[in-house]
């Protein structure tokens, strides 16, 4: 097993395809297959599944990917260290719902992480693809919250993939609005006062399902309702429909402007928001600086951290 191996190895997980891969690493994709398969057969074990839609990890090609990367990392900074290397190309990605304090965190981390050269990927998506993406090590953090509707669904689909879920915050739900709609200065409002608004949610595509939905209470009726898919559009349309959506209070006057105001929502539920991993892969340096700004955002925005 060599380092050049490995480096392969990683290189195909963060194209997803060993075309891709041997494109940006120079080499023809017979010779980075071979490599490949001669990694699998010294270490006995099957790492990538091959199927017609393209490639993915198997179980023990997680568990491979989280020793290969501290392995290539820790390389990296005895070059650095013994042979005055530069820093190679950053890599990372993540995957979030649609909240404003996880890319108020990516900001602060691609501003403070100074390498020469990097390729970070930030995806506001379905929650069904978050777990998707993680599982497949597309991404090495997924951002989801859990309630007690959705909980026991999520939680055995997590325990299926082996990914693991780690509690950021707990907040009471709020409705976010535009800040001259008549609830703005509020101090609550009930589900009964906001009946007459729409109601503005994240469609789910073809995994539509009660338990993906990104708002608390997705069973509750709505006689007006519109979904969105992007962040922006929805909140242009609070905006410009005087509609609400139920998410966790965090709203990022940096990102958003003073345009969106939350306003309390008087019901017994709590929203828990908190980040999901492979529990067979470690995370990059990168990834951890993230997790550090993602904590940091959400103390400035007055939130208490649940984690320990």
């Amino acid at each position: 097993m060599t380092l050049q191996q490995l480096k392969y190895f990683i290189e195909i997980v963060n194209c997803g395809s060993i075309n891709e891969a041997a494109k940006r690493l120079y080499i023809s994709q017979p010779s980075l297959s071979a490599a490949v398969k001669g990694l699998e057969t010294e270490i006995g074990s099957e790492l990538f599944l091959r199927t017609a839609k393209g490639i993915g990890l198997t179980a023990d090609g997680t568990e491979f990917l989280g020793y290969a990367r501290q392995v290539a990392e820790q390389a990296e900074l005895l070059e650095q260290r013994y042979l005055s290397k530069q820093p190679s190309r950053r890599l990372c990605s993540i995957s979030t719902q649609h909240y404003a304090f996880s890319v108020n965190a990516f900001v602060n981390m691609v501003k403070k992480n100074g390498a020469a050269e990097y390729e970070f990927t930030l995806r506001e998506t379905r929650t069904y693809e978050i777990l998707e993406d993680v599982k497949n090590q597309r991404s090495e953090i997924g951002i989801i919250y859990m309630s007690s509707f959705n909980s026991k669904v999520l939680g055995k689909l997590l325990k299926e993939n082996r990914l693991d879920f780690h509690p950021l915050f707990t907040a009471k739900p709020h409705v976010f609005v535009g800040s001259g709609n008549p609830f703005a200065a509020k101090a609550f409002v009930t589900l009964e006062d906001l009946e007459d608004y729409p109601c503005l949610t994240f469609e789910q595509g073809e995994y539509n399902s009660f338990y993906f939905s990104e708002e608390i209470l997705p069973t509750v009726y709505h006689k007006k309702n519109i979904r969105v898919s992007d962040r922006a559009t929805l909140f242009n349309l609070l905006i410009g429909l005087n509609g609400y959506t139920i998410s966790t209070g965090i709203v990022s006057a940096d990102l958003n402007g003073e345009n969106i105001v939350a306003v309390p929502l008087k019901i017994d539920d709590t929203i828990q928001v908190g980040w999901i991993s492979s529990n067979a892969a470690g995370l990059s340096q990168i990834a951890k600086a993230y997790l550090d700004e993602l904590k940091a955002v959400v103390r400035e925005y007055g939130a208490e951290l649940d984690e320990i």
